[in-house]
């Protein structure tokens, strides 16, 4: 009876310790023209390998928006994800923070 007791244990702790291992990157909105597709650009910092000086790299990375939820300006999480089409591999994950823009705009639309 103890043994049966142990797995279910391991097994629960084996399920709650359970990490994506999918990469993740946080940036702003630059762009909403596509349905259902956001362009974000993630700015990455790192050091130069011969002069040691912290250089800013700026990258535009493709990802998927199902609701259209994301506004312009606004930081978002994306994460790693299959691919969806020629350059989209990443999928919304969460919306860190309003841009005021977005804010103003659905104090607006409240307000109607």
């Amino acid at each position: 009876m103890t043994d049966t007791a142990k797995t279910a244990s391991d097994t629960t702790s084996a399920t709650e310790t359970k990490v994506s291992r999918r990469n993740e990157k946080v940036g702003e909105v630059v762009s909403t023209k596509m349905q259902k597709t956001i362009v974000v650009e993630v700015e990455m910092r790192k050091a130069h390998p011969k002069y040691k000086r912290v250089m800013k790299t700026n990258k535009k990375f493709y990802a998927h928006d199902e609701q259209n939820t994301a506004r312009v300006g606004d930081m978002v999480r994306i994460r790693e994800t299959r691919p969806l089409s020629k350059l989209k591999r990443w999928s919304l994950e969460e919306i860190v923070r309003r841009s005021a823009l977005a804010q103003a705009e659905e104090a607006a639309a409240a307000a109607k």
